[in-house]
């Protein structure tokens, strides 16, 4: 079973024992979602894999009656989601799915027929498996067109993303975060948002006097996270949406934060774990370098010949900067003797690097050649650099996006839920 887990560790990807399918009706409807229905043997097998997932993660599981409209109100904003990707001209042929399955064998060291068996020993079903990871693959799939490949970032967006990391050298890196969301509907009078309001408030008293968090955000979140404890995972500091930056600034390991008002209502969080400020050490290589490129005047043979002559008369005595500014076919660094300053892997193509790395300081290669032609290099000294502020930079609009991103979710699950015909019948 272990090894089981290691397949079925996926964000979103659950896959339960389907024990109780047998035993339940198929004809009983539980919800109506515009012109489709959800039926009372859908509902429990996904409430099986939640209930089943909170216990093998020995967690106390809350009652089956309080799990059941939440499990219910997740697979209704699926199904609307489903529909719309649908409607987009979104499918997932078996061509695809099959190779996302292999893809996830293949990650665990199983063949396909492995996998199958593994899945079979553990009394849980391929099909099964099969329909819902087609599912997840089409709802990221509606994601990214209808969300992600749309965002539009400004350079004043990054400019104060980097302002705002910047600015707090002290602050952590990541945060370990869990959620509850008590909504309010789009337009909600003063009323309804008084009622969420006090209803958050007394959630927080309860958690502060020690109820068990995760729990009740299984019972009362209105969230995206809720069956899974309000769990969010791991959160970079500049993936943080505003509304949980702001909720958590001051906040210790363990802290709860007080009800804030944000997008789709109050927010309370959770703060399980959070991690010291990043370094991000890489290895760099202060080198020069002299280039003779191959062209109709110059062979392979020729330009190879003229850098082991070179080569030569370095070793010999004379200066490397000098015979770079006479002969290097590279102008930009042969102004300045060769010199590339210091640099990465990155910065340089593969058989660069490769000649560069085998080299002591102070040593010059043998000439090599490179899609740019034939190079001699010198190594003149090796470092460890902090290039967390260019990791900063590089990072800044990723981050940017995947906020908006998951704000835009939000936004798009609620648009969907209030403008379908829902009419829910589980306790009807």
């Amino acid at each position: 079973m272990n090894r089981l887990l290691l397949i079925l560790l996926l964000p979103t990807l659950l896959v339960g024992k389907l024990a109780r399918a047998e035993e339940q009706a198929l004809d009983e409807i539980v919800a109506v979602v515009n012109d489709d229905t959800i039926m009372r043997g859908e509902l429990e097998r996904r409430t099986d894999e939640i209930l089943a997932q909170l216990q093998a993660q020995d967690r106390q599981p809350p009652p089956r009656s309080r799990v059941e409209p939440q499990v219910l109100e997740r697979m209704i904003v699926e199904k609307l989601q489903a529909d719309a990707a649908h409607r987009a001209g979104i499918e997932v042929d078996n061509e695809m799915l099959a190779q996302a399955i292999s893809s996830i064998a293949k990650r665990n060291g199983l063949s396909i027929p492995e996998f199958r068996n593994t899945l079979r020993q553990s009394g849980l079903s391929f099909d099964a498996y099969r329909e819902q990871l087609r599912r997840q693959i089409l709802l990221q799939r509606f994601k990214n067109r209808a969300i992600t490949n749309k965002i539009k970032i400004s350079d004043r967006e990054i400019e104060a993303w980097l302002a705002r990391h910047k600015g707090s050298g002290a602050s952590h890196s990541a945060y370990h975060l869990r959620h509850i969301l008590i909504a309010t509907p789009e337009g909600a009078s003063s009323e309804q948002i008084r009622a969420a309001k006090h209803k958050a408030e007394d959630i927080v008293e309860r958690l502060r006097n020690g109820a068990d968090f995760s729990r009740l955000a299984v019972t009362e979140s209105d969230g995206r996270q809720a069956l899974d404890g309000g769990d969010l995972g791991w959160i970079k500091a500049g993936v943080l949406p505003d509304v949980a930056a702001d909720a958590i600034a001051d906040l210790p390991k363990g802290g709860i934060s007080a009800p804030i008002r944000g997008v789709g209502g109050f927010h309370i969080f959770k703060v399980v774990d959070l991690r010291g400020p990043d370094k991000h050490l890489v290895k760099q290589t202060h080198a020069r370098h002299i280039l003779i490129r191959v062209d109709e005047q110059t062979s392979n043979a020729e330009a190879r010949r003229r850098l082991e002559q070179l080569r030569e008369r370095i070793i010999n005595g004379e200066d490397f900067a000098t015979l770079a500014r006479a002969h290097s076919d590279d102008k930009g660094s042969a102004l300045n003797g060769g010199d590339l300053k210091w640099i990465t892997k990155g910065d340089v193509v593969p058989a660069f690097a490769e000649a560069m790395d085998k080299l002591k300081p102070g040593e010059i290669s043998p000439p090599f050649r490179t899609d740019f032609g034939w190079h001699i290099v010198q190594v003149l000294a090796r470092r460890e650099h902090d290039d967390s502020d260019e990791q900063l930079k590089q990072r800044a609009r990723d981050e940017i996006r995947k906020r908006k991103a998951n704000q835009q979710a939000e936004l798009l699950s609620r648009r969907l839920r209030d403008e379908a015909y829902v009419d829910i019948r589980l306790n009807k």
